[in-house]
């Protein structure tokens, strides 16, 4: 059974950055598509980024892109968010998921993906 715990978060001021870690136990996540989603305040959760099985095809929110960096290491079966110049608007609870999916592919379409951790908050504030 996989679990994903993700670690990092914390409260920051604008300018900042954080690294999220997402790390998997109970199966390898070298056959995993991994998706790191948020959300904000009052707001539905949404996708920000993602990175396919072997690392080679990834994606960003519009917002994030430029920003954010997302990578993983499949012998520390563990997935990774560098978050730089975080402002306000990057506040809320950050959660990676998993999918079974080994393609040079990535989406950041939540319903596909099964496997979620318990969420890391992210605050951004001055």
């Amino acid at each position: 059974q996989l679990k994903l715990v993700e670690s990092g978060g914390g409260l920051v001021r604008p300018g900042e950055s954080l690294r999220l870690s997402c790390a998997a136990s109970g199966e390898f996540l070298n056959h995993f598509m991994i998706g790191w989603f948020r959300q904000a305040p009052g707001k539905e959760r949404e996708g920000i980024s993602c990175v396919s099985f072997d690392g080679s095809v990834t994606n960003y929110k519009a917002t994030v892109k430029g920003r954010f960096t997302i990578s993983r290491d499949n012998a520390k079966n563990t997935v990774y968010l560098q978050m730089n110049s975080l402002k306000p608007e990057d506040t809320g609870v950050y959660y990676c998921a998993a999918l079974q999916r080994p393609q040079t592919l990535c989406f950041m379409a939540e319903y596909s993906y099964p496997n979620w951790g318990q969420g890391s908050q992210v605050t951004v504030s001055s």
